[in-house]
């Protein structure tokens, strides 16, 4: 390891004045052995013993996209085959989708679902894939080793990914991946040339640049940007369309807007759809909800937004939403809290005495009033059996007409991509194209909120980076052989 941190020298201004603090914290740590190394020792290496090879026989993969997949098969990878060129090319800011998840803080991974079938089920296209040996090469338990053994500690099953992105810029640093990044820059396509190598052309749209680079290995991490899905279709692929997934739902009901910051810690609510006559379990769901100013987000919602993500689409985003705002009350229970509250409250007004079995904040109770004609002044003695029958029933089937998708600031997902029967998930290599891989939410496949998009992204890049580096060590190590006879003949 070089006496100075792989920052300096050149990379000033790469990274921020705490983000420098955190990256120094973990260098000295791997030098006084405090951190594992994970790269091994000849990560410098440049040449073969022997001397003999030259540049245009250098193994070389070039990784386009610089986002979670993208790094971390480039990590992955270089691990494995320290003499592997590696170039990765992003055409926006390194591990900005990283960095920014969560307001600069989100879960590396879900450490609550360890086990494959169960972590599959949160991944609304391709679960019935990932549940195999997918999950069992690098799941959650393997991405938390690994950020927990390069110095990252994790809380309560997750960690703050301004830290751990820090960490993943230092190891591209250390592995050399870093003279090797082009920011600013995209790919426009690839040709294979007659030794089966590609032939990547490179542009920057702001000024009039080409450039080509030959590579052994590509692999391709771009996320929902068209440019992967372009040169997947290059290089004889499909492409299911992709369309947004983890959004927020706008409701018709203006008035739901004066409850904007209402939280509720657990409701079921159910998705019921136009393009589905059978309700599919999975558009049920039970947790928490936020009513916002345009109408209802939460982990209930965008799970629900997920699982229903294509149907919403075609449907232009018009549904219908049931929502069961106290689902651990049977409805006949409901109604005999609702009674005996009348009664034991006559006196009262039924705007300042309300059951605090049902767990509702007073300006729900108020909006319930309103939406039931009830004049929050009156006394629970005057109130109707109907009304309350019919109060019951709101609070058990609450119906919100959907009118429109919102925003989830904290996500950016997609469904659609390229079809996971498409390549294999054992290697994560194209079945059209050789030596041409694919890893992270370019593939058909999207997770439901709280870190299962990033666990997608690590797998699939730890999978498609140990293919590669595998691929690289058994080249270079022919190659080597071969200049060892040269020079004994």
């Amino acid at each position: 390891m070089p006496s100075t941190p792989p920052w300096t020298n050149g990379a000033e201004g790469l990274l921020m004045e705490y983000e420098k603090e955190v990256a120094e914290k973990v260098w000295r740590g791997r030098r006084s052995g405090a951190v594992s190394p994970g790269f091994g020792g000849g990560v410098y290496a440049r040449r073969s013993r022997s001397g003999r090879r030259g540049k245009e026989d250098e193994q070389s993969l070039v990784v386009v996209g610089g986002g979670a997949a993208g790094v971390y098969a480039s990590i992955r990878a270089k691990t494995l085959a320290p003499h592997l060129n590696v170039v990765v090319i992003e055409k926006g800011k390194f591990l900005s989708k990283v960095k920014i998840s969560g307001g600069g803080r989100c879960n590396v991974t879900n450490g609550h679902h360890l086990e494959p079938s169960g972590l599959a089920r949160n991944y609304p296209r391709g679960y019935k894939e990932l549940r195999g040996s997918f999950f069992r090469t690098h799941g959650p338990q393997d991405t938390m080793h690994w950020f927990s053994d390069h110095g990252v500690e994790l809380k309560d099953l997750a960690c703050a990914l301004t830290e751990a992105s820090l960490l993943i810029y230092v190891y591209c640093f250390d592995c050399h991946v870093r003279p090797k990044r082009t920011a600013g820059k995209s790919v426009s396509g690839a040709s294979v040339d007659a030794n089966g190598k590609f032939v990547v052309k490179v542009e920057k749209r702001t000024i009039d640049f080409v450039d080509y680079i030959s590579a052994n290995y590509v692999l391709v991490a771009t996320g929902s940007s068209q440019q992967g899905y372009s040169f997947a279709a290059q290089h004889g692929h499909s492409i299911i369309p992709p369309v947004p997934s983890l959004f927020t739902f706008k409701i018709a009901d203006k008035r739901l807007a004066d409850l904007s910051g209402v939280s509720f810690t657990r409701v079921t609510a159910k998705l019921m759809l136009d393009g589905i006559q059978k309700s599919a379990p999975e558009l049920t769901q039970t947790g928490p909800m936020l009513v916002t100013h345009w109408g209802l987000s939460g982990p209930v919602v965008l799970r629900l937004s997920a699982w229903g993500a294509r149907e919403l689409y075609q449907d232009k985003y018009q549904a219908k939403l049931v929502v069961d705002f106290i689902p651990d009350i049977h409805i006949e229970d409901v109604k005999r809290i609702l009674f005996q509250h009348k009664d034991q409250h006559a006196k009262n007004k039924v705007n300042n005495a309300f059951p605090k079995e049902f767990g509702l904040v007073k300006r729900f109770w108020g909006f319930l009033l309103e939406q039931e004609s009830l004049d929050g002044d009156m006394h629970w003695a005057t109130v109707p059996k109907s009304h309350l029958n019919a109060m019951a029933l709101r609070l058990k089937q609450w119906m919100f007409e959907v009118v429109g998708k919102g925003q989830f600031k904290d996500e950016f997902v997609t469904a659609g991509g390229v079809p996971l029967s498409e390549i294999s998930l054992s290697t994560m290599e194209s079945k059209k194209q050789p030596n041409l891989f694919f890893a992270g939410e370019v593939l058909n496949v999207d997770g439901v909120t709280g870190g299962f998009n990033f666990q997608n992204a690590w797998t699939g890049g730890y999978i498609a980076g140990t293919s590669i580096g595998t691929l690289a060590s058994k080249s270079i190590l022919k190659e080597e052989q071969a200049c060892l006879q040269l020079q004994g003949s």
